[in-house]
Formats: C-alpha cells, sequence, structure tokens
C-alpha cells in the first residue's frame, strides 16, 4: 500500500516554482504561457510552455444493441479526419476535478454533449475515469463517462465549427481501428481500454 504521507512530503522535494510569467495568448479559448522555473536544488531554467484550456468529457456511448457512437471530424492539430468518441469542453468551473462535486458537473456536461452531437439519450451513465489531459503541458482535465442503452430521441444540434459524421461501430470495428492507427485521440483510447476491462 501507498505510504500517503511518504508521498505527500516527497511532492514537496519535487515540486518546481515558478518565477515568471509571460502571458503569450489569453483568450476565451486558451492561456499559453512562458514561464521560467526554480529546480529542487535552487537552480532555475526558462522557458518552459503550458497552458489552459477547459476540461472536457469523453463519452463512450452505445446504443441497445451494443454499437458504440462515434464520429468523424477534422482536427486541425493533426490535419486529419479523425473517428474518436463524442466529447466536449466543459464550460462551469470546475475547482476539484477529482471530487464528487467536479463528477457531478462533468457528467451534466457530458450528458448534454452527447445529445447535442448525437442525438442520443439515456439514464444508464457511470463514471470511468478523470485524469489530466496532458500533464507535460497542460493544466486540463479529462472526464471519461460510459453511457449504456442509449437511444435517438432527437436531431443532433451542432455548434457553427462542427461539422461532423455520425458512425455507430462494433467493438471489433473499434480494435481494428486503434491497430491501424485510425482511432487518434488517445484519452479516447485509453477510454475503450477501460470499457473492455469492464467488459463494456
Amino acid at each position: 500500500m501507498i505510504d500517503q504521507k511518504a508521498w505527500k512530503e516527497e511532492e514537496r522535494d519535487l515540486a518546481w516554482r515558478a518565477l515568471q510569467t509571460r502571458h503569450l495568448v489569453q483568450d476565451a479559448w486558451i492561456d499559453f504561457r512562458e514561464q521560467t522555473f526554480a529546480f529542487p536544488d535552487g537552480t532555475s531554467f526558462g522557458p518552459y510552455y503550458n497552458y489552459t484550456r477547459k476540461n472536457y468529457a469523453v463519452i463512450l456511448a452505445s446504443d441497445e444493441e451494443g454499437r458504440f457512437l462515434c464520429v468523424r471530424q477534422y482536427r486541425h492539430g493533426l490535419r486529419q479526419v479523425t473517428c474518436e468518441f463524442p466529447a466536449g469542453g466543459i464550460e462551469e468551473e470546475i475547482e476539484d476535478p477529482l471530487s464528487e462535486e467536479g463528477r457531478k458537473t462533468a457528467l451534466a456536461a457530458a450528458m448534454r454533449e452527447l445529445s447535442e452531437e448525437t442525438g442520443y439519450e439515456t439514464a444508464d451513465w457511470s463514471h470511468l475515469l478523470t485524469v489530466p489531459s496532458a500533464a507535460t503541458m497542460a493544466d486540463n482535465w479529462a472526464f471519461l463517462f460510459r453511457a449504456k442503452n442509449c437511444q435517438r430521441t432527437t436531431e443532433p444540434h451542432l455548434d457553427a465549427t462542427e461539422f461532423l459524421k455520425q458512425k455507430l461501430l462494433l467493438p471489433e470495428d473499434i480494435d481494428a481501428l486503434i491497430a491501424q492507427g485510425g482511432f487518434q485521440q488517445a484519452i479516447h483510447c485509453m477510454g475503450w481500454f477501460l470499457t473492455e476491462r469492464g467488459k463494456r
């Protein structure tokens, strides 16, 4: 068993301290920073670059026939059309991502996002994992949820910047896409492996 007290003491020994921060871009979408840090041994180094973006929810949703709801859309980072699970930013602030209150806020956003992006809804939700999105560069969190027995209840209501195609994929299709490099979002793949471990 992990000794929590020892881990906390070790955190104090390993933590860096920000000495200087310059905001390179700071708008409604991102706060991109250049920083200089003091290391635990008293030396300092910079620049390091990091950013703040919104937390987001990823929904591993399946219909009553066991087919998984996926979307194909263009991702400008890769400059490719990807296949992935429905996902979206969480507008509400979450003070403690690992708290029950944080999960509740994220779940409400996930339910809204699933309905808006796919037109599907369900009452059968479970939380898979809350994990830092990209700990080396960013301070936002990904909330992964499992949604079972989804039914189409309405037409999708997409944002002005969303252009996507829905797909209903069998588990073996997703396995094949991951193996071929055709399911490109790492956090989404992590959610899939957790779902597989839990027997979907």
